[in-house]
């Protein structure tokens, strides 16, 4: 089969030829109708470098996934061969006390995953192949009536994240209450829409991107800002000078950080889900009062069936744009030039 490898850190990955995977005990071969193409493979082609993380090339890019059974190894009772299925895109250890709730990216035995912090796509083959071997057959979760591989697959990740983001902070997104949404992006563009599906508050937009802003009013946002110096006393102009009750950042760059605290109201959360690579100085008189500040990472596997849901209801919709194998690193050249909307999808099967 052909897969999209990433061959050696800081470097474009390769289209080339491999062997098919076979499931052992236990394991699952999906036949990917879809992989979601995310900025974060950019970090791996662009910046990282061996020694930072516990796993590097070669291996098949592609973390966001879905597509049908293809084949079972022996063990597996709850799936059948052509049915469609979702994969799970964060493999932990499966038996510490996080992963037997499904929370698996927070997994708290790393070392015992099939790959430490990683999966696939991550250290171990991912989607962007014709075929994909996932490790255990709890990994993947079927998928809903009414939503296909294509759509389902951007939601594994850049639906999932922004899901488990926003649902941290649902006791802070009643009606009167205002959520801003830094980086209408591939994660920014879905997080308006989950706000919108399972909240009653009200959501901004922030973007530098006239297009982004576009797409963000589409998907529900009611206020749409550019970045400019006042933009924190804008946010708190908006909101009746109290200043918004859940920011979430994904972007992380300095100044987002940067404005994003000072335009928190009090008791509010700030989420920092973008990897820019930003700090926040935190003191005393550095944030608003009692404002909780944290990161997320990815979202648990229940999460995910949740957010599945919402995909076949069509109350979450990805704007996606599909390339094939062939086209594949046009969709990243395409998201680093900031010229792509929503996510970008390859589909193997697509010529």
């Amino acid at each position: 089969m052909r897969a999209l490898r990433l061959m050696e850190w800081k470097s474009d990955p390769v289209l080339m030829e491999v062997d098919d995977p076979v499931p052992g005990p236990g394991q699952v071969v999906v036949r990917v109708g879809g992989a979601g193409a995310c900025h974060s493979d950019l970090h791996l082609m662009r910046e990282f470098e061996g020694g930072l993380l516990p796993w590097g090339p070669p291996f098949t890019l592609g973390h966001e996934n879905a597509g049908w059974v293809h084949a079972l190894g022996s063990d597996v009772i709850d799936l059948e061969v052509g049915q469609p299925v979702a994969v799970y895109g964060s493999w932990g250890c499966g038996s510490c006390a996080r992963c037997q709730l499904g929370i698996e990216n927070y997994c708290e035995n790393p070392t015992a995953a099939p790959v430490p912090m990683g999966g696939g796509g991550l250290g171990l083959d991912g989607g962007m192949a014709e075929f994909m071997l996932v490790p255990s057959a709890r990994l993947v979760v079927p998928l809903p009536e009414g939503l296909d591989p294509v759509s389902a697959a951007p939601l594994t990740d850049a639906g999932l994240t922004p899901y488990h983001a926003v649902r941290r902070s649902w006791h802070k997104l009643a009606p009167g209450t205002t959520a801003v949404v830094i980086g209408v992006g591939g994660l920014g563009h879905l997080a308006i829409e989950i706000i919108k599906a399972t909240t009653a508050a009200r959501v901004i937009a922030v973007d530098t991107r006239d297009e982004a802003l576009a797409l963000a009013t589409t998907c529900g946002a009611d206020l749409t800002i550019a970045p400019h110096p006042d933009l924190a006393d804008d946010i708190r102009a908006a909101t009746g000078g109290r200043g918004a009750d859940v920011v979430l950042d994904f972007v992380g760059s300095e100044s987002t950080l940067a404005f994003g605290a000072a335009a928190t109201r009090m008791l509010g959360d700030l989420t920092i889900v973008g990897i820019a690579g930003g700090t926040l100085p935190v003191s005393f008189f550095s944030v608003p009062y009692e404002v909780s500040i944290q990161t997320t990472y990815w979202g648990s596997r229940p999460e995910l069936v949740e957010v599945l849901d919402l995909g076949a209801r069509r109350l979450v919709r990805p704007k996606v744009t599909t390339f094939n194998l062939d086209t594949a690193m046009d969709a990243y050249m395409a998201m680093e030039a900031g010229r792509l909307e929503g996510r970008a999808v390859v589909v193997p099967s697509q010529s």
